[in-house]
């Protein structure tokens, strides 16, 4: 099943193109779009990551869709649904989430798309619940978990399990949406 194309005001959210990679991993080695990460990709890395979050998106009713702007056909970044199924107490779930290049932050992109893809996780793909997570010093990323109205619970916070114990961007919240 392929993920269907979706269209916000502004946004087309979408398959994945060729082109896109150079731009995907010009986003992922920027020190500034990676600061909550525990570091920026390499070319290698980023093209993989690519190609995994396209067969997710061939695979499944969602995935992390490129986000092209309507007005410009340009790839801003990614917004989306994902499987994550990393050990945690709330694993396996469907997580919100994005990722778009720094020039598009502040404008209300990564809120409108979100918005909309939770609306089609709830009531189209009839997800009971979709949760999202980041650092928790990570505050433009809360800031949209809060816009789309996700509620948080200090009790839901957690080390991530891919991020060595004892680093700075270990702890997480979780944010949770449900229908």
């Amino acid at each position: 099943m392929i993920a269907k194309n979706l269209e916000t005001n502004r946004l087309i959210l979408r398959q994945w193109k060729d082109s896109d990679l150079p731009l995907f991993y010009r986003l992922n080695s920027n020190q500034k779009v990676m600061e909550y990460f525990p570091n920026t990709l390499t070319k290698e890395q980023s093209d993989k990551l690519a190609f995994r979050i396209q067969k997710e998106l061939k695979e499944k009713p969602y995935g992390f869709w490129a986000a092209e702007l309507k007005s410009e056909s340009r790839f801003i970044g990614f917004i989306g649904l994902h499987h994550a199924d990393f050990k945690a107490n709330f694993t396996p779930c469907i997580e919100i989430g994005w990722r778009l290049d720094s020039p598009f932050w502040g404008k209300g992109y990564a809120t409108e798309g979100a918005k909309y893809v939770l609306d089609y996780a709830h009531n189209v793909l009839k997800i009971k619940e979709v949760i999202s997570f980041t650092a928790k010093n990570n505050f433009r990323s809360r800031r949209v978990m809060e816009k789309l109205k996700m509620t948080h619970d200090e009790n839901d916070n957690f080390l991530h399990p891919k991020i060595s114990k004892g680093h700075p961007l270990s702890l997480h919240v979780l944010y949770r949406s449900r229908s």
